[in-house]
This record gives structure tokens, C-alpha cells and sequence, in this order.
């Protein structure tokens, strides 16, 4: 018999529902957790995708972070933490809506960090986006 993951969203104020993330996602009887490295605008072979370009790069990074889901079997449904990291905050915010659009289209709203850095490990990317999924 399958243990069903158990989730619910823990929202002392309201407001950051409204933004597409919950203050909290309490998880109880997880059957699996993937903990998903930093995705970033790379190409299958390593090479940095889309110079200059943050909706563009922040399009790829979520595909990657899909990518890396699908191949344990999951989905953007599982995800339960986002962290994002950019070189450019007032820019990122101007994209946003790529990200929330397919967070909301896969029905969640889980628990997000966005920290603005002066660079990420490969100069020329502008946007990494890091996770924690459960099924």
C-alpha cells in the first residue's frame, strides 16, 4: 500500500498567497524527497543559454528544474520548496510571472526564498532556481 504525501499550506497572513507562495508547507508521511541542485539556463551539455536575456534564462532554468523532477518521477506538483537566486531582482520581478503562471498551472504555491547575489557560478547566468520535491 502507498503512502499518499500529505501537504498543507501554512499561511498566517494572507498576503503571500496572493503573491503565489505559502509561508509554510507542512509535509507529513512523505513517501520520497528529492533535494534538486540549482538550475540554471544550460544546455543539455553544460554551455550557458541565453546571455543578457533574464526571461529567457529564467524560462530554461524552470525547464531544467522540471527535467530534473520528471527524471525522479515527478513533477512541479511535488515541489514543496523554491529558492531563486538572481544578479538582478528589479528584473526578475518583471518576469515573474513566467514562474508563478506554470507554478500556478501545476497547483501549488510552495514555500519561496528570492536572494539577490552579485553573480552565480557562471557569470553570464542571471537566474538559478533551487528546490526540494516530495511524493
Amino acid at each position: 500500500m502507498t503512502t499518499q504525501t500529505q501537504r498543507a499550506a501554512i499561511n498566517p497572513w494572507t498576503w503571500s498567497a496572493a503573491l503565489g507562495f505559502n509561508q509554510g508547507e507542512l509535509v507529513t508521511e512523505p513517501a520520497r524527497t528529492l533535494y534538486l541542485a540549482g538550475q540554471t539556463a544550460m544546455s543539455g551539455d553544460g554551455t550557458p543559454q541565453h546571455a543578457g536575456d533574464l526571461a529567457a534564462q529564467l524560462a530554461l532554468s524552470l525547464d531544467n528544474l522540471e527535467a530534473v523532477l520528471d527524471e525522479a518521477g515527478m513533477s512541479l506538483a511535488n515541489l514543496v520548496r523554491l529558492n531563486v537566486y538572481t544578479t538582478d531582482v528589479d528584473g526578475l520581478f518583471e518576469h515573474y510571472g513566467v514562474l508563478a503562471a506554470r507554478l500556478g498551472a501545476a497547483g501549488v504555491a510552495p514555500v519561496t526564498t528570492m536572494l539577490g547575489v552579485t553573480r552565480l557560478a557562471v557569470p553570464a547566468l542571471l537566474v538559478e532556481l533551487e528546490g526540494t520535491a516530495v511524493a
